[in-house]
């Protein structure tokens, strides 16, 4: 079986993992976690990092820091996975959804001011399958309404809108590293800020809301949102290999697209997008099916067949039992409904990538 994602490590990984044991830090404290946040922060253009325990941690973190408790609402796209929305009910707030672009599938920045409202205090742009959201509208539209603007980038590192990372727009940033992202510590995340103010918040509300110069000493309550010693140190050594993950990540991209060139050009299918302001990650390479081709769950089918993993587009949040409310939003539910991720590992080999496109040819 191919699968659909997998992890890539080499002997650095090793290296920092067995030097975190044999040195005994392997909790949240340690010199990796310091190093990662630095490091990772400077890589996307950012001052500061506050390294967190998953993705869903670090979006939670923020929001709290940013203030946003009950009764405000915060837009997020429903074309995204589920952890976007949940962030905003964990802090007590209600998301509201937009429609998505149908030309690269994220947030659409034209549909935001409709659902703004006097109670609307913040945006979360989601970078979808690695390709960047439209940033300067959006921040446009923060700006005039006074909105905060919290990257959701867990899928997207090292992806560029009009040259400048993905992570250095708005307030915060946030980050996972689960085991399937472009970088992994297995579990993990992080915050990124060009404040000094939120960065030193955040860092003190993962941490139980310890004071930082007085030991059990709690001003406030806080979470166990740290990651440990032994993620950091991991992250440490995949940070190092982020470039060359993304060339090869755009390299299989250029190879799904010659192979399945025919069919998009006869209307079969639609390939992966990249407007021309963004560079993509292509996290997932993914396309859509389209009318007189066979339908996305029977493409999945067929090449399980064959030896091939893949994976459908996430629901829409707004269909979900919990965050249903009867609204249509028609972009997304049509995007989601014939969407599919197809095997997007970095150790894919040209030779693979024909394979599975050749699978999928001869279903025309």
């Amino acid at each position: 079986m191919i699968p659909v994602a997998e992890p890539c490590f080499d002997e650095h990984v090793l290296a920092n993992v067995v030097q975190a044991v044999k040195t005994g830090w392997i909790s949240s404290k340690g010199p990796f976690i310091p190093e990662f946040e630095d490091a990772f922060a400077g890589y996307c253009g950012a001052k500061y990092g506050v390294a967190t325990a998953n993705g869903t941690c670090a979006l939670h973190l923020a929001l709290t820091v940013l203030g946003i408790e009950a009764g405000d609402e915060v837009i997020v796209p429903s074309l995204t996975f589920v952890a976007t929305a949940n962030a905003v009910r964990h802090a007590q707030a209600k998301p509201v959804f937009v429609d998505s672009d149908p030309n690269y599938w994220c947030l659409d920045p034209e549909k935001l001011e409709a659902k703004i409202t006097r109670n609307t205090k913040a945006i979360i742009p989601v970078h979808l399958y690695g390709h960047p959201c439209d940033m300067d509208a959006i921040a446009d539209c923060a700006r005039k309404h006074n909105l905060f603007v919290v990257e959701d980038a867990a899928q997207a590192h090292g992806a560029e809108y009009r040259g400048q990372k993905v992570g250095s727009f708005g307030e915060i940033a946030c980050f996972s590293f689960y085991g399937n992202k472009m970088i992994t510590t297995g579990e993990g995340g992080m915050c990124l800020t060009n404040s000094q103010a939120l960065a030193d918040r955040m860092k003190v509300l993962r941490d139980h809301g310890m004071n930082p110069t007085r030991r059990y000493w709690h001003d406030f309550v806080g979470f166990n949102y740290r990651m440990t010693n032994m993620q950091a140190g991991v992250g440490v050594a995949q940070l190092r290999k982020l470039d060359q993950f993304i060339e090869k990540k755009r390299a299989i991209a250029r190879w799904y697209e010659e192979g399945l060139g025919e069919l998009a050009r006869m209307g079969r299918i639609r390939l992966h997008p990249e407007v021309e302001w963004a560079k993509g990650t292509y996290w997932m390479y993914s396309i859509v099916v389209e009318d007189g081709f066979v339908s996305r769950d029977e493409l999945a089918r067929r090449l399980e067949e064959v030896g091939v993993e893949t994976r459908p587009f996430f629901h829409p949040l707004h269909i979900l039992p919990p965050y249903r409310d009867g609204e249509s939003l028609p972009v997304s539910e049509e995007i989601a409904a014939r969407g599919i991720n197809l095997p997007s590992s970095v150790s894919l080999t040209r030779e693979d990538v024909e394979m599975i496109a050749s699978q999928i040819e001869v279903m025309r």
